[in-house]
């Protein structure tokens, strides 16, 4: 089975990576992909977020790392993938990926979503928060990997 993980990685954390371990475990070929979306103020480019993905998911041998813009249904159908897994932390992801999914799935029939609860160590942990403890010069080594921490106070010392 080929499944897609989409979302913004912006920046990817070890919520996200926990992911995409799990996942890696069970399909035959995962790809990551980040949504390319021009009027989403982002602390990390496209080209950024993609290099530190593939940078922290090289042990994986069947993760591949791409991009999309647009309807993620589009995007489906292109790769030929059928599968969509989405992360839920907590009861309102469940809401809000839901709506998703149901979307999609009224979009393109074939698709279906599959909902990874993360585990209980990251069920708090969002790229928001990783990016605002940063931005204010906190410790996010336990929150990403150390490539990312290093990304991000390059960032903030640059004064996004």
């Amino acid at each position: 089975m080929k499944a897609v993980y989409p979302g913004s990685f912006d920046p990817v954390t070890y919520g996200h990576l926990d992911i995409i371990e799990r996942v890696s475990k069970k399909v035959e070929h995962l790809i990551v992909a980040v949504l390319n979306n021009p009027s989403k103020k982002s602390v990390f480019s496209l080209e950024e977020r993609i290099q530190l993905l593939r940078e922290v998911t090289k042990e994986f041998p069947n993760v591949e790392i791409d991009y999309f813009s647009g309807l993620l249904t589009d995007y489906a159908t292109k790769m030929n993938c059928t599968t969509m897994i989405r992360g839920l932390r907590a009861v309102s992801d469940f809401e809000y990926e839901m709506q998703m999914a149901l979307v999609n799935k009224k979009i393109n029939n074939e698709l279906e979503t599959f909902f990874m609860v993360s585990s209980s160590k990251y069920a708090y942990l969002s790229s928001s928060i990783v990016k605002e403890v940063a931005m204010f010069g906190g410790n996010i080594s336990c929150f990403v990997p150390e490539v990312v921490e290093q990304a991000l106070k390059n960032k903030f010392r640059g004064g996004l």
